[in-house]
């Protein structure tokens, strides 16, 4: 079926085939305004449109998944992976995906690395619905969200170190339980470093759509956490609730990594009154060390040039066995075959698969 297209620009319109999707926005019936991305030229225009996509006429406006990469460097395979499985699964829910660059952590940014990742999605076929948000752009949101909290006198101000704090405390599952030292008033002429959240006494549970059922202890496991970092930028647990809670995120896929944060979300959420999110925690891939291939363990960048191959090798490290001929095909039909059969239910019930940084086909 022949869908049309029509667009009116408040600029002089450009060519379409001129324009990437990170341009065209991807956002019906919606003003775009692009800015801030590596000096690029902002554009903005009035779109009113649809679009050749077979799903169009069937999109459910109730599903919205998300893929978030920092921009720390170059996809590698593993961010791939995280790729593919959410993409996939807001695809088959016949869902909204979107793309959410998290550089809110500026000291780790690597200039030019979110043009990259963004030109990496593309040339590997990925689609994603709307403006790419960007959490450094985002700090007064952060802040108001961070406001909320203290007005409610769930957070307090921190003066211990991290020595501080390693040198008088439990371990817990990632790293060193906050003791509590400041939790009733910092001591004096001790001056505040860093703002963390009250756990009190919380025990939270999920099902992950993936890995089994988890219930985390905060008070035992993880203990008081950051909000607001000692170089004064909102911690990771923060922003990403409050961004999950802007786009309306109903369903998160992403690494199992990032299992372990989950209760934590939530109990912000809760604090905040947003929305709780499904969570679906994909297996990671890991190196011969067992360390997860990221920029830090020296994981190579995926290969725009080999774009079908590392899809190909994607969906079969997520289960999805697709016909081995698809690997020498080019990317359409091996996109039409994943589309057409992927399966939650066929994703590993693990937390990490050994994989050779950027694998060949696997068997």
């Amino acid at each position: 079926m022949l869908i049309m297209s029509v667009r009116y620009f408040i600029r002089r319109r450009p060519s379409p085939s001129s324009l990437s999707q990170r341009e065209r926005g991807y956002n019906p019936f919606s003003l775009w305004e692009k800015g801030g991305d590596e000096g690029r030229p902002e554009k903005k225009w009035l779109s009113s449109l649809f679009y050749a996509n077979p799903m169009a006429s069937t999109l459910n406006a109730n599903y919205r998944g998300r893929f978030a990469p920092s921009p720390t460097g170059p996809l590698h395979f593993g961010s791939l992976i995280a790729a593919v499985g959410s993409y996939l699964q807001a695809k088959s829910q016949r869902g909204e995906w979107l793309v959410r660059m998290e550089d809110l952590d500026t000291p780790r940014n690597l200039p030019g690395a979110a043009g990259e990742i963004l030109s990496a999605l593309e040339e590997f076929g990925f689609e994603w619905h709307g403006a790419v948000i960007y959490q450094s752009q985002r700090n007064e949101i952060y802040r108001a969200a961070l406001e909320t909290l203290t007005a409610q006198g769930a957070t307090f101000p921190c003066a211990c170190s991290r020595k501080e704090i390693a040198d008088s405390s439990l371990l817990g599952i990632e790293g060193p339980i906050y003791p509590g030292t400041c939790r009733d008033g910092l001591g004096t002429g001790r001056t505040a470093r860093a703002i963390r959240v009250r756990v009190g006494d919380a025990k939270i549970e999920f099902t992950d759509l993936i890995q089994n059922s988890m219930t985390q202890n905060l008070a035992t496991e993880i203990g008081d956490f950051v909000l607001r970092r000692a170089d004064g930028i909102v911690a990771y647990q923060l922003a990403v609730v409050v961004d999950d809670a802007a786009q309306g995120i109903t369903e998160i896929i992403r690494g199992a990594d990032l299992r372990a944060s989950t209760p934590r979300q939530i109990f912000l959420q809760r604090l905040l009154g947003y929305a709780t999110p499904a969570y679906g925690h994909l297996p990671v891939a890991t190196n011969r060390a067992g360390e997860k291939l990221s920029k830090q363990t020296l994981a190579k960048p995926i290969d725009v040039n080999n774009s079908t191959a590392l899809l190909f090798d994607a969906l079969t490290f997520l289960g999805q066995r697709p016909p081995i001929e698809l690997r020498q095909s080019s990317q359409k039909p091996l996109w039409d075959w994943a589309l057409g059969h992927w399966s939650l239910a066929k994703v590993p019930t693990v937390r990490s698969i050994y994989c050779n940084d950027t694998p060949p086909a696997m068997e």
